[in-house]
């Protein structure tokens, strides 16, 4: 079986891509997805719509198509990783983990122990809290290989 894994969250750091190598290199069956991870990319995403004035119908406009791509593989994927970052409050981060949780989606948080109090309650649904991209991949090692 080859599992799909959604990569939600913080797009400032290299994280993603620590998961994908490192899941490479113990060979795991898993293809990756995400959201687009290019910011000024997601925030136009709308335009192709038309121009806005406002720059509230601009970010609902590309908010809305954003979301085409971003429902859908949260509804595909077996397991999401939601990573929570410090230097900005990722709050689509959090609807991902809410939408996972309405879902019965398993996921697994990705965050500091300093950002642990406001994200009680996104993590007191997910499977499990993570500290490091090693720490999953090691989560991923006995979810996929693990035999009876």
């Amino acid at each position: 079986m080859e599992w799909k894994v959604y990569l939600s969250g913080e797009i400032h750091t290299d994280w993603r891509q620590q998961l994908i190598q490192g899941c490479q290199a113990n060979n795991l069956p898993v293809k990756f997805t995400s959201a687009v991870t290019d910011h000024e990319a997601s925030d136009s995403a709308g335009d192709l719509l038309g121009a806005e004035q406002s720059n509230f119908w601009r970010d609902h406009k590309s908010a809305k198509v954003n979301n085409i791509r971003t429902k859908t593989l949260i509804e595909q994927c077996d397991i999401a990783v939601v990573r929570f970052g410090n230097k900005y409050k990722q709050w689509n981060a959090a609807f991902d983990a809410g939408y996972c949780a309405a879902l019965g989606k398993p996921y697994i948080t990705l965050h500091d122990e300093d950002i642990i109090h406001p994200l009680k309650e996104v993590d007191a649904s997910a499977m499990a809290w993570t500290q490091t991209p090693e720490q999953v991949i090691e989560m991923l090692k006995y979810v996929v290989n693990s035999e009876f």
